[in-house]
This record gives structure tokens, sequence and C-alpha cells, in this order.
């Protein structure tokens, strides 16, 4: 355990003193050499212009670019700004074919479930389009404490049955890193009893918070988080500048930009990109998600573990989410998702319930690896509603749009034959940063989930599914059995072994 508080962490008196002092302008400078920003305005936009004067739709050169990203390798820029424009039906048919193909290849059958627990909006940032902008009189604000905290998780992981999270925090000097290594360690720590039960706890947990510094993601690393998680917002600069003001933390563009370079040089190998869309141009997005997950290749040879894609939702005390010029429609968002899972086929991608039912149903076939269920993003919200699916537009950051419960989901996906996942074995057996980037692009790691996703699917079935839900989805586990058998043969006995002892009762058993 961390002895609180860290004397490696700078701590600040008030909020004024936070926003002045919190930016380490040399853990920017070391990753801009000659100040030359990893995403090029200029580039982009030749880059798209290049792509649009080239003929359209060309079948042949489709799919060459096709051929290039099931061998699992980034595709270059020029490449992705070409499948930016293919709007011809067939060939989106084909494109999604080969994302499908391609995430199969990687992840395998399955689809990783996680809970957003959103632990503070306190924040001392002004973004325009967000809910908990301090500037916002409407939002009602808390931070959760220790005891808070394990209401929460004696929900998630005792009721529901979840195994990883997505911790979000917002930004301010209360919220210290101090108090996310804390959060972190109680999450870790506490230990319920399922409905049938036998002990159950939270295995992972991810982080979605500001950007830090170099000292304060040792200390994260330290306590264990999985995934660090900041979405740029937009990559447009000057849409950027106007949306979060220059006063405020979050108005240096380059602090946050560089925030995952950071994060490589402090052990936390394992970084989640992301951008809000309906801020800016999807295109200029996506172009430069593409040019970040090079960047970092570039200096660390281990690209993002996961690509996220929020679409704005109304929020508490702002219009811009149905106003912005640049919101889209869902057909826009299947070519977002997909063109980027070829662009990048290593990384894992992530599809929340900001998306309706219907549209995260089919992100599956587009190559979307991960999902949340049963969500509650107020404060405190799992505890204070008995995991209802109650929404309040002042107590949480954005409105929901899939309030599927997790039983519903894997229930969904089972009568399509997809298996649920709640493995988090890679990151407890050191298959993280570059091990896992050779893994995923080997193939290699898929196996491992195959065998995880039985496993760990068959705890769930047995600690928290009802008779309806046992009898739709054992079907589906016997199907990966059996697959697993005819692939790996000679591994078959091991795993066998394995799933024998969860069905006799034990636990948190993983390759």
């Amino acid at each position: 355990m961390l002895t609180f508080p860290s004397p490696s962490i700078r701590h600040y008196k008030d909020v004024a003193d936070y926003r002045e002092h919190f930016v380490r302008q040399d853990q920017i400078d070391r990753y801009l050499p000659g100040g030359k920003h990893f995403i090029d305005d200029a580039k982009i936009l030749a880059d798209l212009a290049t792509a649009a004067a080239l003929p359209k739709n060309d079948p042949a050169r489709v799919r060459d670019i096709l051929a290039k990203s099931r061998t699992l390798n980034t595709l270059l820029p020029e490449e992705t700004a070409y499948l930016l424009q293919v709007d011809d039906p067939a060939l989106l048919e084909e494109m999604e074919r080969a994302a499908l193909e391609i995430k199969h290849s990687v992840y395998d059958n399955r689809v990783v479930m996680f809970a957003p627990l959103y632990i503070s909006n306190l924040c001392v940032n002004r973004c325009r389009y967000c809910g908990f902008r301090c500037d916002n009189p409407q939002e009602r604000r808390r931070m959760l404490t220790m005891d808070e905290i394990k209401q929460e998780i004696d929900i998630l992981a005792g009721k529901i049955g979840h195994k990883r999270l997505i911790a979000v925090y917002g930004e301010h000097p209360l919220t210290s890193t101090d108090y996310f290594a804390e959060t972190i360690q109680t999450i870790y720590a506490r230990q319920v009893k399922s409905p049938k039960g036998t002990n159950v706890g939270i295995r992972r947990v991810n982080v979605n918070a500001a950007p830090l510094p170099v000292e304060d993601l040792r200390v994260l690393h330290e306590v264990g988080i999985g995934t660090f998680q900041v979405f740029q917002e937009t990559y447009h600069r000057a849409t950027y500048e106007r949306l979060h003001p220059q006063d405020t933390v979050k108005g240096n563009y380059d602090w946050r930009t560089t925030c995952f370079h950071r994060c490589m040089e402090a052990g936390v190998d394992d970084v989640g990109l992301g951008v809000l869309f309906g801020l800016y141009d999807w295109q200029y997005e996506v172009m430069a998600l593409l040019y970040h997950s090079r960047d970092l290749e570039k200096w660390f040879n281990i690209g993002p573990h996961t690509i996220s894609f929020p679409r704005m939702q109304p929020a508490s005390g702002t219009d811009i989410p149905q106003k912005s010029p640049y919101i889209f429609d869902d057909a826009t968002f299947r070519r977002i998702v997909i063109v980027t899972r070829l662009s990048v086929p290593y990384t894992g991608m992530i599809i929340t319930c900001r998306e309706s039912p219907a549209t995260r149903d089919a992100s599956v076939n587009w190559g979307v690896t991960q999902m949340d269920a049963s969500s509650n993003i107020a404060i405190k919200g799992y505890s204070d509603f008995a995991h209802e699916s109650h929404q309040e537009m002042d107590i949480q950051q954005f409105m929901l749009a899939d309030n599927r419960t997790l039983e519903g989901l894997i229930c969904d996906f089972a009568k399509r034959g997809i298996i649920t996942s709640f493995c988090t074995a890679g990151y407890r057996c050191g298959r993280t940063g570059g091990c896992i980037m050779d893994a995923l692009k080997t193939g290699k790691e898929g196996k491992f989930c195959k065998v995880n996703a039985v496993l760990t699917f068959r705890e769930w079935l047995d600690d928290f599914a009802s008779p309806e839900a046992l009898k739709l989805c054992t079907p589906v586990i016997e199907s990966e059995l059996a697959a697993i058998q005819k692939w790996l043969p000679r591994f078959w006995p091991t795993v066998k072994e394995h799933y024998d002892r969860i069905c006799n009762g034990e636990r948190d058993l993983f390759f």
C-alpha cells in the first residue's frame, strides 16, 4: 500500500495554484522535437484533399488497402484517407466484412464487458459542451468517499457481476493523484459475495482522467491500473482552443496530446485514445487518431490499446450537443468505426451506452471489441438508485441511450452466438504494452482471449445468471469449448481441467 500523500506528487493550495503550476512544459517539449506537433493540420487536410481527387470507389484500390489491413499493419495516412471517401454500398459492405474478419483474427468471437464508475464531478475546466464544467450552476457536485466507493462496488461486483471498471474523475486539485490511488486500491480490495455465495470483486480498474505528469502516472502504475484513457475531444487545434478556454488547464492542447507519451515513459503502457465526435469534421478526427497512433508507435513501438468512439449527447447547461454543425447520422458513424478498425487493426475498440441498442448491436460487425452495460454515470448512481436505469441531467455528464442490463446484453449477444468475456488475465500476466502488441499483431492473443473468455463466462453464468439466461447461453459456451478442443488439441486437457475446477466452485483461473 502507498502512504498518502506520496512525496513524489506536487500538492496545490487552491484551484488558482493548480491552474498555474500543474502543467510541466519540459514534459511536453521532449515529445515535440523542434516544436513540430505530430498532429499536422496542413498534412491532414492535404491527405484528405489528395484522396478526394482520386477516382472514387475504386474496387481495386480499396481491395489492395484491405489486403494490407488483413496483415494487421497500421495503414498509411493516404490509405486511410482514401477509405474515408468510400460511399459505395457494396464496397462499404466489403469493408465491413474485412473489419469483422480482422477483429476475429485478433480478438476472436467475443465482446469484453465493463462498467463506468463515476467517482467525482468536481472540475476546474470550462469546456463549453460538458455538463461537468465548473461554471455550470445546474450541476450538483460531489466526490465519493472510500465508504461510498465500497457501496458502489457491492452493487457492481456483488449484484451485477462486473469484473472490470473504468473509473472516471473530473479534474480538480481535491481529486488529486493521491485520491486516484486510494480509490483504486479501495476498489481492488473490496471483496463481496455473489448471489450464489462465491467471493467476487473487481479485477481490473482502468482510468479515465485528465492528463497527468510523469511522476503522477508512475504512482498509478504502482497501484496497478489497467488502461489510462484520455479523450482528446477534438484534434483540430482552432476548434479545441475555442471550446476550451486558454486560462484553464485543459486549454493547453499540447499538454493533452502528449499525455500518452508520458504514460509510456511512466510505465503505463496501455493507453486509450478517443475523440468526442460531433465537435469537428469526422474525417479530420479519424485521420488525427491515426496520426496519434502512428506517433506512439514511432516513439515506443506501441500503439493504443483501445480507441473509443463517443458521440456528443445532451448535457446539462449547454446546447452545443444539439446545435453543432458537425453532428452526423448513424450511417456515417458506421463508416467511422469500420475505417478505424481497418486503419489501426490491432487495437481494441469501444462503443458505450451513449449509443442506442440498435447501433451497439450492429457495431459488433464493424469490429468493436468492448462495451459497457448496466451503466449508471451519476456520482454514486449505482447504490443511490438501486441500479435502476435512472437518469437526471444535472447529476451526470451526459445522457445515455442504451439502458440494457448486463444480463440483457449478454443474452442478446448469445442469441447471435457471441460470447461475453470478463477476462482481465493479460494485465496480471504481463501481457501489456509491447508484449500484447506483438501478441495481437500475430494473432496469438486471440487464442488466450478465447480460453479466458470461456473461463470467465462460466464464472458469470454460475454466479449471476438467471435460469433463462443460463439456458440461452449454455450453447454458446459449449460451442466455444468445442472450438478450443479442435484448434488447440494439445492445450485442451489443461483448459478442460481449469474449466472443471471453475464448475466446481474455484474462481479466477486464467492463462
